[in-house]
């Protein structure tokens, strides 16, 4: 039987009778951005090292939405986290993937028990068949990867992901149609007016959303916040909401109201933004700070202190050097990016997912396990570890636990915000 879990109902999170009930989420959010975004933006001509943002400790952002109700939710995922051995764990802070496109053979079953990941992405080797196939791979990749919690009587099962943004970003064969490129929706501002290419972005969403949980997919790794410039465009193309902040911020509110209709988690990308450097070849450099940096930002700043709609319940990070906060690491691997700006400054408090590590865009010549534990460790919630790497990343991540290098409140409290976006959705379900 899954547990449901209802919002807005007033009252302050709570269990009862199988259910997790949450109040009402950020009151008074349009007063609390305007001093977010003053906050941030006199910060960026004055960055702190990362040394002196983690003498204030690394898991104390301010938080984004209303403190009381997110505080206690926080509690009750850090709870059941609590009751999970070190190998789960250390499995929560992953996403990985798996090979088949039909049923799991045997090797990725015991894979996937041995490593219960926290999420699992599908590509288009998975999803080049027809909708019922999917459908029967999903419920078996959560059969296989869900774990019974103890004596709660809880399961906690994968978030079952996938890359929908739209255009050339696009899985499927059947059961999902293809949304239009986001940059269209910017040409189709400019043709029929700003509020009518909104509620087409909208009305679209809401439909993938439907289709996407038909499926059993919960997790969508879009929208992009990042503007279209000259320096990007080569990389992003169509896959930007244009080059005007308002527009980009309010379509990318509105891909995230629509896909709240289906009860689909989004993944906001790819804080702080990229360069026109392929990130899958070499490491990006956001180049410049002042102006042109606080403009890159601001629809990051916007959309996680939820104005306009529902917060994302991830914000990715790319792994670009922005020399104007931290000239020596990839801001997937950067303290200051991570905890200061991101969790601090701009009061992110959901899941940060870094970028995948299979890339070469990574500063520093770190392989796909040191670089997690070295992401983890920055402040990062979860990892990408794809199936040759997720036995070695898991055993990577308990090494540095068990040395220390890894400190176990900051892989509990990673695993603690992504218990608690499963608390609002189906991922966390009554055991049967």
């Amino acid at each position: 039987m899954t547990v449901g879990f209802l919002c807005d109902t007033g009252a302050a999170p709570r269990f009862a009778q199988g259910r997790v009930f949450l109040g009402p989420l950020i009151p008074g959010l349009s007063v609390r951005l305007a001093f977010v975004l003053i906050a941030f933006f006199l910060s960026t001509s004055c960055t702190k090292t990362s040394s002196e943002a983690s003498a204030n400790g690394p898991d104390a952002p301010k938080e984004s939405a209303a403190p009381d109700a997110e505080a206690l939710l926080l509690e009750e995922a850090a709870a059941l986290v609590g009751l999970m051995t070190d190998g789960q764990v250390a499995a929560q802070v992953i996403m990985t993937g798996v090979d088949a496109s039909g049923p799991l053979d045997k090797g990725e079953k015991e894979r996937l028990r041995r490593v219960p990941a926290g999420a699992v992405m599908l590509f288009r080797k998975n999803l080049d068949t027809d909708a019922l196939s999917i459908r029967r791979m999903t419920a078996e990749l959560c059969a296989e990867t869900g774990f019974p919690l103890g004596e709660a009587g809880l399961r906690i099962e994968p978030f079952i992901a996938v890359d929908h943004e739209g255009g050339e970003v696009h899985r499927f064969t059947a059961g999902v149609r293809r949304l239009p490129a986001p940059l269209s929706y910017f040409e189709l501002a400019g043709r029929d007016g700003r509020d009518a290419a909104l509620l087409a972005v909208e009305s679209d969403a809401a439909g993938a959303a439907g289709e996407l949980a038909a499926l059993g997919i919960t997790m969508n790794l879009a929208p992009l916040a990042e503007l279209l410039t000259d320096g990007n465009r080569s990389f992003l193309g169509t896959r930007s909401y244009g080059p005007d902040a308002g527009f980009t911020t309010a379509a990318a509110a509105a891909l995230m109201r629509g896909m709240k209709a289906a009860g689909i988690a989004c993944v906001l990308k790819h804080f702080p933004g990229n360069a026109g450097t392929d990130p899958h070849e070499e490491t990006p450099v956001m180049a410049g700070g002042g102006e042109a940096l606080r403009q890159a930002v601001t629809p990051f700043a916007v959309l996680v202190s939820a104005v306009g709609g529902p917060p994302p319940s991830a914000v990715m990070v790319s792994h670009v050097v922005v020399p104007a906060w931290d000239e020596a690491r990839s801001a997937s691997l950067s303290e200051t990016v991570i905890r200061q700006k991101l969790r601090g400054e701009l009061g992110f408090g959901g899941i940060i997912l870094a970028d995948d590590f299979s890339m070469g865009a990574v500063s520093g010549g770190y392989g796909t396990a040191e670089a997690s534990v070295a992401s983890l460790a920055a402040g990062v919630d979860m990892v990408m570890a794809w199936p040759r790497n997720l036995v070695s990343v898991h055993a990577a991540i308990l090494a540095a636990l068990s040395d220390g290098s890894l400190p176990r409140a900051r892989l509990a409290d990673a695993a603690s915000r992504i218990v608690r976006e499963k608390m609002r959705r189906a991922p966390v379900s009554a055991n049967k």
